[in-house]
């Protein structure tokens, strides 16, 4: 089983699904979105099996500087702009065997979501 954890180093929350995935000893591999924005194809294959809703960073400044249009975006325009804004994807994102299975943590959604 392959997991990646999406997400930047001083986020909080990734701080305690870090914590809590090697609490659990499960091996993973964090990629750093400010760094290494995901390219707009993982995106779109990440929207696609989440939805675009869930994967929204509505608390951060990148989000609340979109206007008041962004309620009316399509799936497409919320790919466009979360591939040139990495900041708006909720953190962390998780991902396994290369299909996102999960944005945010909670410890009863990635036990299930991660077969554990």
């Amino acid at each position: 089983m392959s997991i990646q954890v999406y997400g930047i180093p001083n986020c909080g929350t990734c701080k305690k699904a870090f914590q809590w995935l090697q609490d659990s000893g499960v091996n993973y591999e964090f990629i750093n979105t400010k760094e290494q924005p995901p390219h707009r194809e993982t995106i779109q294959s990440w929207v696609a099996a989440l939805g675009f809703k869930p994967m929204r960073n509505t608390s951060g400044q990148s989000y609340r500087a979109l206007g008041d249009d962004k309620n009316n975006w399509t799936s497409e325009q919320w790919v466009e702009a979360f591939a040139k804004d990495a900041m708006l994807l909720k953190r962390p994102l998780f991902v396994k065997d290369g299909t996102a299975v999960l944005v945010g943590f909670k410890q009863d959604a990635i036990r299930e979501k991660l077969g554990l």
